[in-house]
Order: C-alpha cells, then structure tokens, then sequence
C-alpha cells in the first residue's frame, strides 16, 4: 500500500546524510543501511547501497529507473535452491 501524498515518500535520515557527507564523484564508498523501507531518491543513483537483507549486505547498485522504489526490492531475504525429488536429480544428470 503506498504511502499517503501529505507525507512524502520515507526515506531514512541517517542514509541521506551518510550520502551527503560522499564527495561527488566518488562512487567507490561503501554505504551499509539496514533501512529496506527507505524509498529511493534521484540523489541515490549511481551509487552502490549495502542493503541488509536479515543475514548479509547485499549491493544495489541504484539506476534511474530504481528511483520511487524501495531499497529492499532489490535485496531478497530468501535464497531459492531447487524444487527436489528424484525426478529432478535424474534429470540434471541427463545434462
């Protein structure tokens, strides 16, 4: 459910200012944020967020069309393996 127009799209404090203090044109500072909720702001493109996604930081590297979305969207808190049994063992032999 999106957010209600009076408030404006949530983005952390911390991260803004984290983003502020980078020089520009250093694109080579690691940022970390645990925030999966801040939305993503045209200031942010370009740069590599360290997003948390519950064990690891996995890096968004943010492009302009990431902007409106939020950061957890693009770090997956679940690890897909395989769908099992012995149909799918036989068959990966086969290849």
């Amino acid at each position: 459910m999106s957010r209600s127009l009076k408030k404006l799209p949530f983005t952390c404090p911390k991260l803004l200012n984290k983003l502020s203090k980078i020089k520009p044109g250093d694109k080579t500072t690691i940022i970390k944020t645990w925030s999966r909720a801040s939305t993503i702001t045209p200031e942010m493109v370009g740069y590599t967020i360290y997003v948390h996604n519950g064990k690891d930081h996995l890096p968004v590297f943010v492009v302009e069309n990431m902007v409106g979305h939020k950061l957890g969207e693009f770090s997956p808190t679940r690890k897909f393996v395989s769908h099992g049994g012995k149909m799918a063992k036989a068959q990966s032999k086969k290849k």
